[in-house]
């Protein structure tokens, strides 16, 4: 389908990228909600003027379901109003092909209204958006790049119902051996990462690098810088929905767990930042030798914030369970030059390419949501000039005191914060931290096989 009118309602971009595609039969529709789940509608092409024409209706009640998919009454946007429906309108530049669907089908990403027609508080991207608007009131903005960590495995579990890494294509073999970057661990994929890479070339996504990572069956793709930060993660999103489908259409299972073997690498989500101004140069450049006052002050800001936006970090479980030392998961709030075991890396550059790698947040974290708290954080510290004491030089794990999180704590803290409060609103941390609340008791009702094994026949 093509709509080659004049007046066709549809930005541009999305016009040319929908005439590009041939005989275009559907649209999937694509919400993002606050665990970064993809809800939403498959609507026919024809239909799709219409939707950017007048939007389409959605329960608000989406934005804030459970990870099991259930409406959290205690957000207040169930039962309690009706269960109503809010105007989602299309984001502009979005469309993009879907390259594995059966039929020609394109995708869309979505934004949720208010009742009056404004940005719905607790929609992630909009969350990103109004943090980002703070910064371009400075005359500054924020170049972001994602990294995402994942494992691949067979599509059947084991006999325990666990599971387990792929067979090797040539002799069957499952791999149960660490070793990090490892070539023919790429090559012994290299269908899977050229199916992606292909994926997401038309898709638009800048993928750029694949690396077999610290585990077996574990990878990590990395996304090229962006200067739109919304973009970045709009890439994050495509990202994740393309490994999963080409893992499903291969016969294997990709996930983005935090921690799916307790005797092996979790999957992080690794956020690069670096700062402009309205000249072009960024404010974070310096060398090792000599730190910024601007860079220094950023990773303030995100020490002191870390604590407070731990829970946007760590949403779930199961997240909690990647915080193991050496692991290169970090335990502190430290941080240092070219050093994987501080929580912000300044990683090895040319000066002028000086970033910060926030290396808290795990592979199943909202992209959106670790990207404004990222910059929130290190906004406050540029405002208010935090300091964030000297860098470490060496073993971050023995020489700062090591914390365990705990998913409890941080759902504490998360709902009383003042810093939340003021940079994402009172409404969205009602939101958030109620829907994670609510997870975790219903996470904490359950009886697991753990139990059975450990107590059953012993007590």
């Amino acid at each position: 389908m093509t709509d080659s009118t004049s007046d066709s309602p549809l930005p541009a971009q999305d016009l040319q990228t929908l005439r590009g595609m041939a005989d275009c039969q559907s649209v999937d529709l694509l919400l993002s909600d606050t665990n970064g789940l993809l809800r939403g509608k498959r609507v026919t092409a024809q239909s799709l003027p219409a939707v950017y024409r007048d939007g389409i209706c959605l329960p608000m009640s989406l934005i804030a379901t459970d990870i099991t998919g259930n409406t959290v009454e205690e957000t207040g946007l169930g039962y309690d109003i009706g269960d109503q429906d809010r105007i989602c309108r299309p984001v502009p530049g979005s469309l993009r092909p879907v390259p594995w669907a059966p039929q020609p089908t394109a995708q869309l990403l979505l934004s949720m209204e208010d009742g009056n027609g404004a940005a719905f508080a607790a929609h992630p991207r909009s969350v990103l958006e109004r943090v980002l608007a703070r910064f371009h009131a400075l005359g500054l903005t924020p170049v972001v790049a994602v990294e995402l960590e994942f494992y691949l495995f067979d599509a059947r579990a084991d006999a325990r119902g666990r599971p387990q890494t792929p067979p090797h294509p040539l002799n069957g073999e499952r791999s149960d051996r660490t070793q990090v970057y490892y070539l023919d661990d790429l090559d012994t994929h290299r269908g899977f990462i050229d199916a992606v890479t292909a994926a997401c070339r038309q898709q638009r996504v800048p993928a750029d690098t694949a690396v077999a990572e610290y585990a077996p069956g574990q990878f990590e793709i990395n996304l090229q810088h962006r200067n739109d930060a919304l973009l970045a993660c709009d890439d994050a999103v495509f990202l994740k929905r393309t490994v999963k489908a080409i893992a499903q259409q291969q016969g294997q299972l990709a996930s983005f767990m935090a921690k799916p073997f307790a005797a092996q690498a979790g999957s992080g989500m690794h956020l690069h930042v670096s700062l402009l101004d309205r000249a072009g140069r960024n404010i974070l450049a310096c060398s090792a030798d000599a730190p910024s006052a601007a860079l220094r002050h950023a990773i303030g800001g995100l020490q002191h914030a870390m604590s407070d936006c731990l829970l946007l970090f760590a949403p779930h479980a199961n997240s909690y369970r990647r915080f193991v030392a050496n692991a290169f998961v970090p335990l502190n709030d430290s941080w240092g030059f070219n050093n994987r075991t501080v929580a912000m890396r300044v990683p090895h550059s040319d000066a002028g390419n000086t970033r910060i790698e926030h290396r808290i947040a795990g592979a199943d974290a909202n992209p959106y949501l670790v990207t404004a708290a990222v910059l929130a954080g290190m906004l406050d510290g540029l405002q208010r000039q935090c300091d964030p004491g000297p860098p470490v030089v060496g073993n971050a794990y023995t020489q700062r005191p090591l914390q365990s999180p705990a998913w409890s704590e941080s759902i504490q803290r998360f709902i009383a914060s003042e810093f939340i409060a003021r940079h994402f609103g009172i409404a969205f941390r009602h939101i958030y931290g109620q829907q994670k609340r609510r997870e975790m008791l219903d996470f904490q009702s359950q009886v697991s096989d753990l139990d059975y094994a450990w107590y059953l026949r012993t007590v």
